[in-house]
């Protein structure tokens, strides 16, 4: 069986990206050059891919055709994320709401537009 290791994400400007991955969303950085960077996540690698071309990103909640891949991360006070996301000028997708599946959830834009989902993670 195959071990899933890492996901790729296509970005404009590299340096916007690594600043947006690392700064605002606080992932540890394990490696970077102008077409290649790696952070450090629990599990896997987030890796930022320079794009050879503008893409057209989903950007709504409501609307995301087959074929599409969104990043999920999760967070012990999913209402103080949110509200650091806005504050630091994050396109908010969905505010924190309740889901079906019994968590809560909210979904944000990344600097080209890549959808990103949040869970809150129950402490116990």
């Amino acid at each position: 069986m195959a071990e899933f290791n890492y996901v790729i994400v296509f970005v404009s400007d590299m340096a916007r990206s690594v600043a947006f991955y690392r700064d605002v969303l606080g992932l540890r950085l394990r490696s970077e050059s102008p077409k290649w960077t790696e952070f450090e996540t629990p599990g896997t690698t987030l890796a930022l891919h320079l794009a050879d071309a503008p893409g057209d990103a989903v950007v709504s909640a409501d609307a995301i055709p087959a074929g599409q891949c969104h990043l999920g991360f999760s967070a012990t006070d999913i209402d103080a994320f949110h509200q650091e996301m806005v504050a630091n000028g994050v396109r908010c997708l969905q505010p924190p709401q309740e889901e079906d599946f019994g968590g809560r959830l909210a979904g944000y834009a990344d600097p080209d537009g890549q959808p990103f989902w949040v869970t809150e993670t129950a402490v116990l």
